[in-house]
């Protein structure tokens, strides 16, 4: 590349094209050779722990809540007072007409069938019919810590091949929709990874038209993910970590589009310098030292912003942070060490057919004058209305943004987690037509003995609570009926006139009362009732003295900490990830205005969400912890753009003077932002398959916010504002101080001369 004499040379082409101490040829091939092989033993071994992730996993929504919630606090002593730690399943069966004693039999008969089935605990109650004749249900304990999707498909099986004709069975309860989300999470392994794999295959190929470089870059993705899990899996089987379905899917999603995203950057500097003649080492060699640091930087900043997720006080908002981040590092790692590898040994033949023989064309010296090709006519056109551009961008997001306003994320119903048929949800509405909806999913009340007459008073005066019982080992059920009269419990006596009453189950000075809910245990009506129970409670007994558990009491307790999580860790990420970008750019005025435009994106990108899920695919609304994911990742992912291209701004205006160094940094990286944007927007899309509403709405909020990002941010309003300031956009740095002397072209210290240029240009 010619220069003129009064510049100095871009540091990047030097370093490109500089032949350092040669190593021998065996070194030049054993030290790939050794990357390579290296890289395939971690892949190797894995791999095969995509088939066992069910091992450390689990979807218990109570194991992700704090310890100081309510709701863990009577999860934790339900085994001192049931005996076991079993999950329960409700059996609902219904008839067209009045059930005969003959059908009554025929339920019987399935119900002994059902106690066999192996995960069934004992406990199993009789067929309890319901006051229309119609329905039975029958309540079936099942072990917590075995395979439920396993015994609850079983179940549903012996349903559907034994009950009689005309008579329908579902399973229903906290078992039944742990069953259907595991059966919606079944496609993670195969599924998400096939649909990602193959929308980054196509999306490579369109760009380079190759064959050969698509696989390679995948290569770098999958050893990365595996290594990844590798790691992943350990950390959960040491319970270091919590793992769910949720946090696995993001996992592989965010080491696709992260490990792609590096790999294509170093490709660009890779083939940039095999197109100037390198040989293959020294183009790996000179590729490396050209993305080490971005690559670092923009991996960094995702760590530093995926750990802040460690001040959450939910377990699996708090486990994503740190396994994101393991993922994100092997993708760095995987992208700055195995890729150059397999590249150094390939050589030019990765580009087959379409073999770089000659150098990258060179950036126009006036890129406000005529140009040809894309990105040189985009920088043309930002050259030329700069304060036109970044104003109209910046009032099309604002105008997005205003949706925000529609977007409904105080939680859903269980009942809604999974997209498309639920035997679970069905059932449920069976449950509901013929008994107290919250059968089989009551609300718990840790009390003390002394003040069960109490507590069950507050219990039996609330309107969404049909009925309540206090455990006793020695009653058929496990529970007794309770009543208050003269402000003393009455417990039921269980069996013939004159059988004593139960004695109720007592454990460190506590009973445990047990309340069955006239509501869906996942309805607002139902939440409202436990909310008025607990404030009802505390207020008669005192905080901490009485604790409110169960289903509803967990769903409360997940959105109330989703909700104080959001509000803390957003400002967070966004204070953390701007001390980061000032350390980079070494300014304060640019990366203000980046956090600003990232906000802005986000806020568009939510607002158009908002706007698709309640008019489009007409969504129940959103867990409180979809925006605080989408933030963290549309953040996070975002100012790795921002790192890209500003840091290539940068260096080229150390050379060419601020306003020149913005255009052609917009050049050089245009097409590489580009093609990372639509790979990630596609990864991130694939999620969409999984039928889980948590993950599709994931998948669009980021796919679409990183396509905003990646054609209008990056492409529009960041160039526009930073070349209408000029370098005042670098301030107070050094290189703000020294632009004079450092400028080539227009003289950007003369903002009349600017102007004049400009009009010249536009006039041409």
């Amino acid at each position: 590349m010619t220069e003129q004499p009064t510049r100095r040379a871009p540091r990047l082409r030097r370093d490109l094209v500089t032949r350092t101490h040669q190593p021998t040829k065996w070194l030049r091939i054993g030290i790939p050779v050794l990357l390579v092989l290296i890289w395939f033993a971690g892949g190797s071994i894995g791999g095969p722990y995509f088939g066992k992730v069910e091992e450390v996993s689990s979807n218990d929504q109570s194991t992700f809540l704090p310890q100081s919630a309510d709701a863990t606090q009577v999860s934790e002593r339900l085994p001192d007072f049931v005996g076991d730690e079993s999950i329960p399943a409700v059996v609902v069966i219904e008839s067209d007409e009045e059930l005969t004693d003959t059908d009554l039999a025929d339920i019987q008969t399935v119900a002994d069938e059902i106690a066999e089935v192996p995960g069934v605990v004992d406990g199993v109650s009789p067929p309890i019919p319901s006051e229309d004749g119609e329905a039975v249900q029958i309540f079936v304990p099942i072990e917590s810590d075995g395979d439920i999707n396993e015994i609850v498909e079983e179940i549903r099986a012996l349903l559907g091949e034994d009950l009689p004709g005309g008579i329908t069975g579902y399973v229903t309860g906290p078992a039944g929709f742990t069953a259907d989300l595991a059966e919606g999470f079944l496609g993670i392994d195969g599924l998400l990874l096939g649909v990602a794999l193959g929308a980054v295959f196509i999306i490579l190929v369109i760009v380079y038209r190759s064959p050969l470089l698509p696989v390679l870059v995948l290569l770098t993705s999958v050893f990365a993910l595996c290594t990844a899990l590798l790691t992943v899996w350990w950390l959960a089987y040491a319970d270091i970590v919590v793992l769910n379905g949720q946090v696995q899917g993001i996992l592989f999603i965010l080491v696709i589009g992260a490990a792609t995203d590096y790999a294509l950057l170093y490709v660009a500097r890779f083939r940039e310098a095999i197109g100037e003649g390198a040989s293959r080492w020294d183009a790996a060699l000179g590729a490396w030292r050209g993305s080490f640091e971005p690559i670092l930087a923009s991996g960094g900043t995702v760590i530093a912003g995926l750990l802040c997720l460690l001040l959450s006080d939910l377990a699996s908002n708090r486990a994503l942070g740190p396994i994101a981040s393991i993922g994100i590092a092997f993708s760095m790692l995987s992208a700055l060490t195995f890729l150059p590898a397999l590249l150094a040994l390939f050589g030019r033949v990765a580009f087959w057919p379409f073999i770089p023989k000659h150098p990258v064309a060179q950036i126009p010296d006036d890129l406000t004058q005529p140009v040809t090709g894309l990105w040189p006519r985009q920088a043309r056109f930002v050259a030329r209305h700069p304060r036109a551009i970044w104003i109209t961008s910046t009032l099309v997001l604002l105008v997005a943004a205003v949706g925000v306003l529609q977007f409904k994320a105080d939680g859903v119903a269980t009942s809604e987690f999974v997209l498309g048929p639920s035997d679970a949800r069905d059932g449920q509405a069976v449950l509901g037509e013929h008994f107290p909806a919250g059968s089989g999913s009551p609300v718990y009340v840790l009390a003390p003995e002394d003040d069960l007459a109490e507590a069950a008073t507050v219990m039996l005066d609330s309107d969404g609570i049909e009925s309540v019982a206090v455990t006793a080992a020695d009653a058929p059920a496990g529970q007794a009926g309770v009543t208050v009269e003269d402000g003393e419990a009455v417990i039921a006596a269980q069996g013939p006139p004159g059988t004593p009453a139960p004695e109720p189950t007592v454990s460190d000075g506590d009973v445990l009362l047990v309340g069955t809910l006239t509501d869906a245990a996942d309805s607002v009506e139902a939440e409202d009732t436990v909310r008025d129970l607990r404030a009802s409670l505390d207020e008669d007994f005192g905080d901490g003295e009485v604790y409110v558990g169960g289903v509803t009491a967990t769903d409360i307790d997940t959105i109330d900490t989703s909700i104080r999580d959001r509000n803390i860790i957003i400002p967070v990420v966004l204070v953390v990830i701007l001390a980061i970008l000032m350390l980079l750019l070494r300014a304060i005025l640019a990366p203000v205005l980046l956090i600003a435009s990232v906000i802005i994106s986000f806020g568009s990108a939510l607002g158009v969400s908002a706007l698709v899920f309640n008019n489009v695919f007409d969504f129940p609304g959103a867990d409180p912890s979809v925006p605080l994911y989408g933030f963290v990742f549309l953040v996070a992912l975002g100012v790795d753009y921002n790192i890209f291209l500003m840091s290539r701004v940068r260096e080229e205006s150390m050379v060419h003077g601020t306003r020149p160094g913005i255009l052609r940094g917009l050049v050089a990286t245009g097409g590489v932002i580009t093609s990372a944007g639509l790979v990630l927007a596609a990864t991130f899309a694939a999620l969409g398959v999984i039928p889980i509403l948590f993950l599709a709405q994931i998948a669009f909020i980021v796919a679409f916010g990183v396509l905003l990002d990646t054609f209008v941010v990056r492409s529009l309003l960041i160039p526009a504002v930073s070349y209408d300031i000029g370098r005042a956009i670098w301030w107070p740095s050094k290189l703000w101080r020294r632009g004079v002397e450092v400028t080539a072209g227009p003289d950007e210290d003369s903002p009349r001369r600017a102007a004049r240029h400009a009009a010249e240009a536009s006039s041409n």
